[in-house]
């Protein structure tokens, strides 16, 4: 196992009636700024919970944040608090509005180009505005981590950043806020974590036990509750499990002291930002066929992924990982979310354009051994084709 240090500070509040707590949670003199992303916040009645619970405090609204948050909406935000001088920030909603609140935030004190702060994955952050969050999506993880990734829709470029600074102070996390979501979201929220969970776990051993098993629990509990939680909307146990699940999948925890990869999510993004296809979707069509290119630098974990995660002990090694891997796309297509490129209308042109892009923002050597180059990115997506 690797050295590490893991530090995480934001206060997690979850249950039911849990979003009454905010009037103990931000401080009472505060001048909020609550951002949201579409209206669902405002027609469940989330937003009129969270005004509520705000009491008097200063309070105005931000709102159209979109799902792959983009830096021209969130400039007008940043706009916004530095004119009328608020001082904390309140995201409702999924990971998108987390990702874009913490951009936000760190922006807004921020000398210079914002932008630099994508560029530079969060190297010239040096403070950021205070900022909570009410989730009503379970996804990303964002709500547990200092992590954000921001789209810039005039250059098709889809950045991530990392900061110290842009931990959320507390998060609520109330299951029942999930329970309208529409089965779509729903979905990419268990893919989006399953493989959140996979770049971390699915590298080389490094005798990480406690993480190799904690995550092979995550990844389990997901088979087992993923099409549950489809076809009983309602059940409020399986929405909770699947909240915490995907907070725990990206809240530092299982990647600490072991390599990582974050090669699918690279990928992924470009994806996204060209052809602006469901974040978790783009995961579902890049992860099978990574796995599938890389897999004799990948070969002991995925061995163990076979049988500890999936149950397969007959075969060659070679079967087995074949097995595995086919599983994996066969959870996803359970999810109602296809694996291949040409289920989303694209073909080759877009395997020569998402290399550009990747060469263009200088992703020429990732992944865990940082030998994933832009010929290994091509042999991906053609095999994901």
């Amino acid at each position: 196992m690797f050295n590490f240090e893991f530090h995480n500070p934001t206060k997690i509040v979850f249950g039911t009636d849990t979003i009454a707590k905010l009037d103990q949670l931000v401080p009472a003199n505060a001048r909020v700024l609550i951002l949201l992303g579409g209206e669902s916040a405002r027609k469940n009645g989330t937003l009129a919970e969270v005004r509520v619970a705000l009491g008097a405090r200063e309070v105005q609204e931000f709102n159209g944040i979109e799902p792959n948050p983009s830096y021209e909406t969130l400039m007008q935000a940043v706009e916004l608090i530095r004119r009328e001088k608020l001082d904390y920030l309140l995201a409702v909603g999924g990971g998108s509005v987390i990702d874009g609140t913490k951009f936000v935030a760190a922006a807004v004190p921020f000398v210079g180009e914002p932008w630099d702060i994508l560029t530079t994955h969060g190297q010239v952050v040096t403070a950021a505005l205070p900022f909570g969050s009410v989730l009503t999506l379970p996804a990303t993880g964002s709500e547990m981590n200092n992590g954000s990734v921001i789209t810039r829709k005039a250059s098709h470029s889809k950045l991530a950043f990392m900061s110290t600074h842009v931990f959320p102070q507390f998060s609520i996390l109330d299951p029942t806020k999930t329970l309208t979501l529409p089965t779509r979201q729903i979905a990419n929220g268990v893919v989006d974590a399953y493989v959140h969970i996979v770049e971390q776990y699915l590298t080389y051993p490094a005798n990480g036990m406690v993480q190799d098993r904690f995550a092979e629990g995550l990844l389990l509990s997901l088979i087992e509750l993923g099409p549950k939680v489809l076809a009983t909307p309602n059940d409020y146990d399986l929405r909770a499990n699947l909240m915490w699940i995907a907070t725990q999948a990206l809240n530092g925890l299982i990647g600490a002291g072991v390599p990582q990869d974050w090669s699918t999510h690279m990928i992924g993004h470009e994806l996204t930002a060209l052809y602006d296809i469901d974040h978790a979707r783009t995961l579902a069509i890049v992860l099978p066929a990574n796995l599938h290119v890389r897999r004799t630098s990948k070969h002991a974990k995925l061995l163990q992924y076979a049988e500890r995660v999936w149950g397969i002990r007959d075969g060659s090694d070679e079967q087995r990982i074949d097995a595995a891997i086919a599983k994996t796309a066969e959870f996803f297509e359970a999810m109602g979310i296809k694996t291949k490129l040409a289920d989303y209308e694209l073909d080759q042109s877009a395997v020569d354009a998402v290399v550009a892009q990747l060469e263009k923002h200088g992703m020429t050597a990732i992944g865990e051994h940082g030998d994933l180059t832009p010929e290994v990115a091509r042999q991906i997506l053609t095999a994901a084709r």
